[in-house]
């Protein structure tokens, strides 16, 4: 993005009177460009820096992801009412880069914003200390091999496709081409059980996959 350049922001899956409501949140804030759209625009639209995103699960955790795969430097921040944890780490799971509740002030909205295009995440502690620990417990420990019979490479993309990384980030991660990836992704989806990437990192995440520490 060139200086002077004004930041696009997109927003997807807000009620009309909310979208006028955020709207008049950016009138001050003339460095940012906000628009109405919807998942077909933001996907062509390469121009679109940053979505604002209303959170309605479990569907939403499908689009993000999609978001995810196909626009991988795209910046994602949902918007919605409070949760429980459990949904706000899901959310950061699948591709989320913040999470802002309904009741945030505008001032809060604008520090998110600014927060997630400096590299950030913006979310609760407690929130964030979750995700890190279970990412860590994830990491440390194996993928069963006597139940799903993972081989190395694939416990290797499981990870990675906790981490919330794209194909193309993973094919890098890994030196393999990203086709490659999505033939390992088809293959773990089966031996699961699922029929998406979403519930397979889910599924994951949630320590399904791995030993427990009185099993080793």
């Amino acid at each position: 993005m060139q200086d002077g350049e004004r930041i696009k922001i997109g927003l997807l899956e807000f009620e009309p009177l909310r979208v006028a409501g955020l709207l008049s949140i950016f009138e001050a804030a003339p460095q940012y460009e906000v628009l109405a759209t919807d998942m077909k625009d933001i996907l062509a639209n390469k121009s679109i820096d940053l979505v604002l995103f209303g959170l309605q699960p479990p569907e939403s955790f499908e689009r993000l992801a999609r978001l995810r795969a196909e626009r991988p430097s795209l910046r994602l921040i949902v918007v919605g009412s409070l949760r429980d944890d459990e949904t706000i780490i899901n959310a950061i799971a699948v591709g989320a880069k913040g999470y802002v509740e309904n009741q945030a002030t505008p001032e809060q909205l604008l520090q998110a914003i600014e927060v997630v295009l400096s590299g950030s995440i913006w979310a609760p502690r407690r929130v964030l200390s979750k995700f890190v620990d279970r990412m860590l417990h994830f990491s440390a420990k194996p993928v069963r091999r006597h139940t799903s019979q993972f081989t190395e490479r694939e416990q290797q993309v499981l990870r990675l496709l906790v981490a919330a990384r794209s194909n193309r980030e993973i094919a890098e991660t890994l030196g393999i081409e990203a086709r490659t990836v999505k033939a390992y992704v088809k293959t773990l989806m089966a031996k699961v059980g699922v029929d998406n990437r979403v519930a397979l990192s889910l599924h994951a995440a949630s320590a399904a996959l791995v030993e427990e520490e009185d099993e080793a």
